[in-house]
């Protein structure tokens, strides 16, 4: 769904980089590349990038 706020592990705040890092990505850059330009570097966090999948489009798809 969305990117949550903090790291689960080790609480640092990670959203704000949300954005750039997929537009980046989507750009073709590495991701390894794109997470140690924006200052992510502890292994928790960037698990948090790299394991996230977006689905938010897929869901406004559908109606409650």
């Amino acid at each position: 769904m969305l990117i949550p706020i903090r790291c689960f592990s080790c609480g640092r705040p990670i959203a704000q980089h949300w954005e750039v890092y997929k537009s980046r990505i989507e750009k073709g850059e590495d991701p390894g590349k794109v997470l140690d330009d924006l200052g992510v570097h502890s292994y928790c966090c960037r698990r948090m990038f790299i394991g996230h999948r977006d689905i938010m489009p897929k869901l406004l798809d559908y109606s409650i």
